[in-house]
């Protein structure tokens, strides 16, 4: 009996011995990453929230304060100290949704919930910018990423640029991300009062005119503003009447090309019932 009795007080020092290694490897980590971090931010004027993260306004913004049922666009770079670019939103597909979601990411092929991040955006207005310092427990931990094209080492400390834009609605925004990929692109197009964009490449040569009641046949490739091809006709085979086409394509055709002739078409999503589009376009025949 006390032969057991033994043996379990020993196995037990022995989960508590574990138990305490464990615990101090985890206070380690996280005074490692604080010196780390405050060796980083030294005279930078980042404030320690008591969670353990780091955080600098850089440019408050202007307007009201945000309530987590606002709707927001926003953007954010995860990097690491050094700089390495790890993540980071596109200025053509702006993201957007109520503040109070977004603390939620997909980083590599796994989804994320980022407390700290929804606390730095919601202490921004409308322009606002900022940068917050996840420590590497808040952030990847001691696994990181290896998923291509992601690679986060062990441990790594996280620094985010983070801010929200100041257009509220989804077509002013939709005006930021044509103009950020008209400029990337250098693509000169005409901008139509209904906001669409468009280049005449080619006028055609047909003797039809296009009009809203006209039945044409066409090619056509759709692309997100990334280059994403979304869908894409060709053949000579697709055809409708215009009045049943997308808006912006309503807009645009009637007056301005015709058999033979083919165009750029950029749209904002209120035109293409969706999100922004980029078409090319080529009329093939006109029927009136």
């Amino acid at each position: 009996m006390r032969k057991n009795i033994t043996i379990y007080l020993a196995s037990l020092l022995s989960v508590l011995v574990l138990f305490n290694s464990c615990k101090k490897d985890y206070e380690t980590i996280q005074n490692i990453d604080d010196a780390k971090i405050q060796a980083f931010t030294a005279g930078k004027g980042f404030t320690k929230d008591p969670s353990g993260y780091y955080y600098k306004i850089t440019d408050p913004g202007n307007g009201a304060d945000l309530k987590n049922s606002d709707s927001v666009f926003y953007s954010y770079n995860f990097k690491s100290l050094s700089g390495t670019v790890f993540n980071q939103s596109s200025n053509v597909i702006i993201p957007g949704d109520y503040l109070g979601y977004t603390d939620r990411f997909v980083v590599g092929s796994a989804s994320y919930l980022f407390t700290p991040i929804r606390e730095v955006y919601s202490k921004l207005k409308r322009g606002g910018k900022a940068t917050l310092i996840l420590p590497s427990y808040m952030a990847f931990g001691k696994n990181g990423i290896n998923s291509s094209p992601v690679n986060i080492e062990s441990n790594e400390i996280i620094v985010l640029d983070l801010g929200i834009y100041a257009q509220a609605k989804k077509h002013e925004i939709n005006e930021v991300e044509i103009d950020n990929f008209v400029a990337a692109n250098k693509l000169t197009l005409t901008k139509d009062p209904s906001r669409a964009r468009y280049q005449i490449i080619t006028p055609g040569t047909g003797t039809d005119a296009i009009t809203l009641n006209s039945t044409i046949t066409f090619n056509y490739t759709r692309r997100f503003l990334d280059g994403t091809v979304a869908e894409s006709s060709t053949g000579g085979v697709t055809s409708s009447v215009v009045a049943d086409l997308i808006t912006g394509w309503q807009k645009i055709l009637p007056g301005r090309v015709t058999a033979g002739g083919k165009l750029r078409l950029v749209l904002p999503g209120d035109l293409v019932a969706g999100t922004a589009m980029d078409f090319d376009i080529e009329i093939v025949s006109v029927t009136n």
